[in-house]
């Protein structure tokens, strides 16, 4: 019998693996040639439109996909803990606002690059600096997102590891690659090279996680932890 807990475990295990196919298609393969690539998004974006507005829906997707976590999680763990399940739902709703908030902040870019093309040399040479400003608060925009994404995985394996929903090791691992994740945001925010090895081990604990919920879902309320918390769902 597939309990409820199991049923919205393989869900989000499977919203897991949705959210980690879309976005390194977004940012990497889509968005790396359009606005990373040498020699800069001013020259390339404008020859990558329609790259650049497919990245947008994909980015606005993996947003969703949040959202769609927090809201199947919600019942489950607010039998547990309400408060972190309706911390949990309003991150999802933040981190849905902030993927908005990139997407128009590329469209941006692309923007800017398509008027460059069309100035001709001496018209061009002013786009730099706004390109530089546009540039800075596209690159914002992500980090905060990153860190956003750390903040809500958090809030999350701190609900799977204090009422034992999945193997705890897997919550532990899962704990120390978001610190990680949220240190190799804040590092570019605070005006510092990025990091990009610190954000490796979180793939590897997210496809983890996803397989075990798919594999074998939430676990049931356990008694135990409902008599440890007075049966309130604080």
């Amino acid at each position: 019998m597939i309990t409820p807990s199991k049923r919205a475990g393989r869900i989000i295990g499977v919203l897991f693996l949705v959210q980690m196919s879309l976005a390194p298609l977004s940012n990497f393969v889509l968005l790396g040639p359009a606005i990373i690539a040498p020699p800069g998004f001013l020259t390339n974006a404008a020859g990558h439109a329609t790259q650049v507005n497919v990245a947008v829906i994909l980015s606005l997707m993996t947003g969703a996909t949040w959202l769609g976590i927090a809201i199947t999680a919600f019942p489950i763990f607010g039998r547990h803990s309400r408060t972190l399940a309706t911390w949990l739902l309003a991150l999802a709703v933040v981190s849905l606002c902030g993927s908005i908030g990139e997407g128009v902040a590329s469209r941006s870019l692309l923007a800017l690059s398509q008027e460059h093309v069309k100035a001709d040399a001496a018209g061009a040479a002013l786009f730099h600096a706004a390109a530089t400003l546009a540039r800075s608060i596209r690159n914002s925009m992500h980090y905060m997102n990153l860190l956003l994404s750390g903040v809500s995985l958090a809030v999350l394996y701190t609900v799977l590891f204090r009422f034992t929903l999945i193997p705890r090791p897997l919550s532990v691992f899962g704990l120390a690659t978001v610190a990680l994740l949220i240190a190799g945001a804040l590092i570019p925010l605070l005006g510092y090279r990025t990091v990009m090895l610190m954000f490796m081990p979180m793939a590897i604990s997210q496809l983890a996680l996803a397989a075990w919920l798919i594999a074998r879902g939430l676990a049931g309320t356990p008694h135990a932890a409902l008599a440890a918390t007075g049966g309130s769902g604080r």
